[in-house]
């Protein structure tokens, strides 16, 4: 057996060249020279804006959703809207114990008819702001979403759309005038 020394490494292991470093695994990793590097600038620009986040949000389908229920109350009228004409006959009632028989009327179904139509038409206004905003902001190209919320945005604002057509019509006493008091036979002409 020959035990003479040599100069050269029996290691069978890759040994890293000059400018690069070793790995864990002994395998040669190159490392980069600063100068070499490309411009992040450069780089990013040729990539273009990134993409935009494809996870949808809740607020518009919510918002549609609202939307659409406010719209759909205007047309059926709400609680509020029949606790407020209730008391506006009451206190219409109150007030026509005396006055003359126009007033009387006017103040005991007028009233009431009119701020059934005024509350109907709050809700209606809200449903086509709430539902024109919820398209508005869908049509931003960064924005995108279910496609259901859209089809129940417009929903909403067909709905009020025609809870605003009824209230103006019952506002304005075309489906129904106030019912007059026939002139008596032996009143004086006058």
């Amino acid at each position: 057996m020959d035990t003479t020394k040599t100069d050269q490494s029996t290691d069978t292991a890759v040994q890293p060249a000059e400018g690069e470093e070793a790995t864990a695994e002994g395998a040669p990793n190159a490392v980069a020279d600063p100068r070499e590097a490309p411009d992040l600038e450069e780089a990013s620009d040729d990539l273009g804006p990134p993409p935009p986040a494809t996870t949808p949000s809740v607020v518009p389908g919510a918002a549609a959703v609202v939307g659409a229920g406010l719209g759909l109350a205007s047309l059926s009228g709400t609680w509020l809207g029949t606790m407020l004409q209730e008391r506006k006959q009451l206190t219409g009632q109150i007030k026509a114990q005396s006055g003359a028989a126009a007033d009387q009327i006017a103040t005991v179904y007028g009233t009431p008819w009119h701020t059934t139509a005024l509350v109907n038409g709050l809700f209606a206004l809200a449903a086509v702001v709430i539902a024109g905003v919820v398209l508005l902001r869908r049509q931003r190209p960064v924005t995108t979403g279910a496609p259901w919320v859209a089809a129940v945005a417009w929903g909403a604002v067909a709905l009020g759309v025609i809870g605003l057509l009824i209230a103006a019509a019952m506002g304005l006493d075309i489906f129904s005038e106030l019912p007059k008091v026939p002139a008596s036979p032996n009143a004086p002409a006058g």
